[in-house]
């Protein structure tokens, strides 16, 4: 018997548990410590379980614990199969497992396969000479005759994606940090030794895989260059206005069509196990919703991915919504999304969408409704159910090496990543220790345990409507149709066998009122929110919204 048939056995075995699932995405090092040196632990994530079981989750999704020197904080990985000693033991990760599917979640590990670190010892190898067994293994190169880089390709993380090694005397390329060189997986031996680590993982009994940056897995052969991109096409949704990575056109450097038999493979070796899926991270500015498309056609390569259109700072308005789900539609026809507002890569976006917003709890409670209404799977960030601000961080405790490079006029990742709070305590109920970003003053009276004695609460309201989705299965798995997406009001049906429901939401700081377009409507209760019908209209409050089942 497998591992995995041992610790899924609590589960149902669903193999489309995904569509429409809710995931709650776990960024370990700020979640819970358990041995007091300031970091999240697996242990701590596994004290904390029954608080996403209690939301109602389908799922977890963990970003890195792999061993790693840190540099981009687990995204940067030296071993594929072994936990770094900060989080804790394999046998932690096993037991968390076991915890999980005892409390009917399944758990979703991050796997950065484009790159690794440069501490990694297939790296160590590789860059020893040109003609050691795993030379191939990343992508070297050598100098234009001039000694610059082999080509214009630059760093999402600033300056050339190229790094001169004196020992090859080549370029290696690097499409995140210098520490981060990419591998080669035109090379067959590279491919096979990522599948392993697949198997390995779910040989142990994980339930699926968010797969990094997929969309950067294979590189142009022959090293063209990128083509400028005009600047009315340019937008900041996958790096700030300020990188110059903007100013691209990213054809060669990612987004190759080799990528598409390698996720075959990856798929067909994720079908050899029970009820697996996986979700992709597309990071593209212009092709995203396409690449996504690809990616999720024909039943054989990853089950859904996300794209960046609701994670960038456009403002997010009905007609916003409609054209983000239409295009998507558009793109991939066959495909399922999987949509998120917040990550550990982006501002919190109750902050992102704060202009003009007066009452805080009430925005919070409408975008999480309007996130969980649509068509796709869900990811929930940490703390997102406490409706938590980004923090505001000084340079000094900055740890995000994107922020440091780009200070003050993007200020990085951290103020997304600091602990949560579970206490009311000036430490959150985090750690004993000091924490390795420090908590903000403005998330302590946001605690859990604040929240859980108020009915009203942002925490008790992404109760409510999580059980209310799963009331009605056609706000998880139904079709979407748009019937109003003027002004502030959105209003769309979702459809799933003989069920249908109408959602109507105010997206603003004043009250609405709108003619019902259906006359057959039943009032849903259950979801928290208020409006007042009179005469075939219904009037909304500010951030208010109205469900109705289609008789």
């Amino acid at each position: 018997m497998t591992m995995n048939e041992t610790t899924s056995s609590p589960l149902e075995p669903d193999r489309d548990w995904w569509r429409g699932a809710v995931i709650y995405q776990i960024y370990p090092r700020s979640f819970q410590d358990t041995n007091g040196d300031g970091i999240g632990d697996l242990q701590g994530i596994t004290a904390r379980l029954p608080h996403i079981a209690g939301l109602g989750a389908d799922a977890i999704w963990i970003s890195p614990f792999f061993t790693s020197p840190m540099r981009d904080f687990g995204y940067d990985v030296s071993n594929y199969v072994d936990v770094d000693p900060i989080f804790g033991t394999l046998e932690d990760f096993d037991a968390l497992i076991a915890e999980a599917h005892r409390l009917g979640l399944r758990v979703m590990i991050d796997l950065v396969l484009s790159h690794t670190s440069d501490r990694h010892p297939w790296f160590v190898e590789s860059r020893s000479s040109r003609s050691n067994a795993k030379a191939d293994w990343y992508v070297w190169a050598d100098s234009k005759p001039d000694g610059t880089p082999p080509n214009n390709w630059l760093s999402i993380f600033g300056g050339s994606a190229w790094q001169w090694d004196p020992t090859r005397l080549q370029y290696y390329l690097h499409n995140f940090l210098t520490s981060q060189p990419d591998l080669n997986l035109h090379n067959p031996q590279v491919q096979e030794a990522l599948l392993a680590v697949e198997r390995f993982w779910l040989e142990r009994g994980v339930d699926g895989f968010r797969l990094d940056t997929i969309n950067f897995y294979f590189h142009d052969r022959e090293l063209r260059d990128n083509p400028a991109l005009v600047p009315e096409r340019r937008n900041a949704s996958t790096a700030p206005a300020v990188n110059p990575y903007n100013y691209q056109e990213h054809i060669y450097d990612k987004n190759r069509p080799e990528n598409l038999e390698f996720l075959k493979r990856f798929r067909a070796v994720m079908d050899e196990f029970p009820a697996i899926a996986a979700v992709g991270e597309v990071g593209d500015s212009q092709r995203g919703l396409e690449i996504a498309g690809e990616y999720t056609s024909g039943g054989d390569k990853v089950h859904m991915c996300y794209a960046f259109e609701f994670l960038a700072p456009d403002r997010l308005t009905p007609q916003r919504v409609a054209e983000v789900l239409r295009d998507f539609h558009r793109a991939a026809p066959e495909g399922w999304a999987c949509w998120a507002f917040s990550n550990h890569d982006v501002v919190r976006h109750v902050s992102r969408w704060a202009d003009g917003v007066t009452d805080h709890d009430a925005h919070a409670k409408l975008l999480a409704s309007l996130l969980m209404s649509l068509r796709g799977t869900v990811c929930i960030f940490q703390g997102e159910e406490l409706a938590l601000a980004e923090a505001e961080l000084d340079y000094e405790d900055l740890q995000d090496p994107y922020g440091i490079q780009f200070w003050p006029d993007f200020k990085g990742r951290d103020g997304c990543r600091t602990p949560m709070v579970w206490e009311s305590l000036p430490d959150g109920g985090f750690s004993s220790a000091t924490p390795w970003l420090p908590i903000s003053e403005s998330h302590i009276p946001r605690a859990v345990s604040v929240q859980e004695g108020d009915p009203a609460s942002v925490l008790h309201h992404y109760r409510r409507f999580l059980a209310f989705r799963k009331a009605n299965p056609a706000l998880a798995k139904g079709e979407i149709e748009f019937v109003e997406t003027r002004g502030s009001l959105l209003g769309f049906l979702r459809s799933h066998g003989n069920e249908k429901v109408f959602c109507l939401f105010n997206m603003s700081d004043e009250a609405a009122t709108k003619e019902l377009p259906m006359k057959r409507l039943e009032p849903l209760e259950g979801h928290g929110f208020v409006s007042e019908i009179l005469d075939h209209e219904v009037k909304l409050p500010a951030w208010g919204a109205f469900f109705a089942r289609l008789a």
